[in-house]
């Protein structure tokens, strides 16, 4: 019985990185699909979710999120977020406008 309990909360450890997964891969779907620039606003998102989970969720439950330190992922992850959906927002024309 234990054993079940111990799998299950295992598992819940991955959900935080699936989501951001999820995310992520309808933003690379949308970007294939020559939707470039909602793709990439969802790849940020992504990132951004990530930093606020990574932000609030315990060390031993954040799962694959957790790549450093608590402080530095949180600054990496929503800095890199805000960056791609500045650039997402700021280009205009080019190849696939």
């Amino acid at each position: 019985m234990s054993e079940q309990f111990g799998g299950k909360s295992r598992l819940s450890m991955h959900v935080p990185f699936g989501l951001v997964l999820l995310i992520a891969l309808v933003g690379f779907l949308l970007v294939a699909m020559q939707h470039w620039r909602r793709g990439a606003v969802l790849l940020a998102l992504a990132m951004l979710v990530a930093a606020v989970l990574r932000a609030v969720i315990s060390p031993d439950r954040v799962g694959l999120l957790a790549i450093r330190s608590r402080a530095v992922d949180v600054l990496l992850y929503s800095g890199f977020g805000v960056v791609i959906l500045a650039v997402a927002m700021t280009i205009k024309g080019g190849v696939f406008g």
